[in-house]
């Protein structure tokens, strides 16, 4: 901590050149330990089962995260109500209890805590501009009242609301950031990259693609923002699933989205390499998204601690650099793998004979402005069920 016990505030940090490492995945961890409903995936967990996402955070927070996401995804009064999704939580007491949540967890250690937004139902059912900016407006009034750190406009699809939700943030006068679920190609209206991280700044992505395709994409950023003569920080919270096979839309378009992803996830090992990777891109704000779990955080610690002045975390106590605590193991052959050079050259197995190793994603190219993707509060009805399984069909 900063002299006095008072920690260093973000943009503190990221001045004074430290690598600042978020947090990992909530919404798929949780959904796998039972507490998030997939489909809506929406974050009432944060009220309904506190000690869920406190033990989240506290397991982040040991593997080295140096920020501490509030879990707000998807939290907008629009989204928790979209296609019949019953509430027994308002938007509002999540929010709080998520602040409070992340704050309890962040103060048994150095990290900061991050409000964060998402985009909205609203947006994609093309309501007015003033309207999605109300949605944001409540979210950021709960963030003021709990006094996050900073606040991080996260998965946007369209840099038009991203910049919406950038405009409301100001507000707050608080640090704020903005990351697009993006890759090369752009948003889904065909901005590209340069042109998002110009018309944002502080900027980078989140989720939807691979640590190798997300740091590709922040690298375009990073470029424009310098061609333009301003001065930015640059983050990256890719998925922690290979996906070389993607499309513009992201993992959500692979056949495997979200209930066979499994054998997609990446290494620790893939970790170490992402979190170089991302560092010599001169990217200081590094961490995850879907799939992202502990240890994956541990990971990058584990590859930066130089760069964090030979800091480890709690976590690596238990975890030998490189696989040295092998060096213990009964077996004499597993014993011969307690080395670096084993572990960067393997290619590993998916012990899945007759499974590709890549799919064919879909490809419907439905975005804002499609009747599909027009938002309801009822529930989607048997007979709009059948329209979408025999279009599905037709796409295979």
């Amino acid at each position: 901590m900063a002299p006095g016990g008072a920690k260093k505030g973000i943009l503190e940090r990221l001045g004074a050149g430290d690598v600042v490492l978020g947090d990992g995945g909530y919404v798929f961890e949780l959904e796998k330990r039972g507490y998030v409903k997939a489909g809506p995936y929406t974050p009432e967990a944060a009220a309904e089962h506190p000690e869920a996402v406190r033990q989240l955070h506290r397991e982040f927070l040991r593997a080295g995260a140096d920020v501490l996401q509030t879990f707000t995804f998807y939290a907008s009064d629009d989204k928790l109500e979209n296609r019949g999704h019953a509430q027994s939580f308002t938007g509002q007491q999540i929010n709080e209890a998520a602040c409070d949540l992340a704050r309890e967890v962040a103060d048994e250690g150095d990290a900061l805590v991050a409000g964060g937004v998402s985009q909205t139902p609203s947006y994609l059912s093309c309501k007015s501009e003033d309207d999605v900016k109300a949605i944001f407006m409540k979210q950021i009034e709960v963030f003021v009242q709990k006094n996050v750190d900073f606040i991080i406009a996260e998965y946007f699809e369209h840099v038009e609301e991203a910049e919406w939700a950038v405009q409301v943030l100001k507000t707050t006068g608080k640090p704020i950031a903005a990351t697009m679920c993006i890759g090369p190609e752009g948003d889904l209206n065909g901005v590209g990259p340069g042109d998002c991280a110009v018309r944002l700044v502080q900027a980078g992505v989140n989720c939807h693609f691979d640590p190798v395709t997300a740091v590709k994409t922040v690298k375009m950023m990073k470029e424009a923002v310098e061609k333009a003569g301003l001065k930015a920080h640059f983050m990256v919270q890719p998925l922690a699933y290979h996906t070389p096979d993607c499309n513009h839309q992201g993992f959500i378009d692979l056949a495997e989205f979200p209930f066979a992803l499994e054998p997609r996830v990446l290494t620790r090992w893939d970790m170490h390499r992402y979190a170089r990777e991302a560092y010599d891109a001169g990217i200081r704000y590094i961490g995850g998204c879907c799939g992202f779990q502990p240890y994956h955080t541990r990971a990058l610690a584990e590859e930066l601690a130089q760069e964090r002045g030979g800091l480890l975390p709690a976590a690596s106590e238990k975890h030998g650099t490189w696989g040295s605590g092998l060096e213990m193991h009964t077996k004499p052959w597993v014993r011969a793998r307690a080395r670096r050079e084993y572990w960067e050259k393997l290619q590993p197995a998916s012990g899945r004979p007759y499974c590709p190793s890549m799919s064919v994603p879909d490809g419907w190219g439905v975005t804002k402005g499609d009747a599909e993707l027009m938002q309801q509060k009822e529930s989607t009805t048997q007979d709009e069920l059948k329209v979408l399984f025999e279009k599905s069909a037709t796409n295979q």
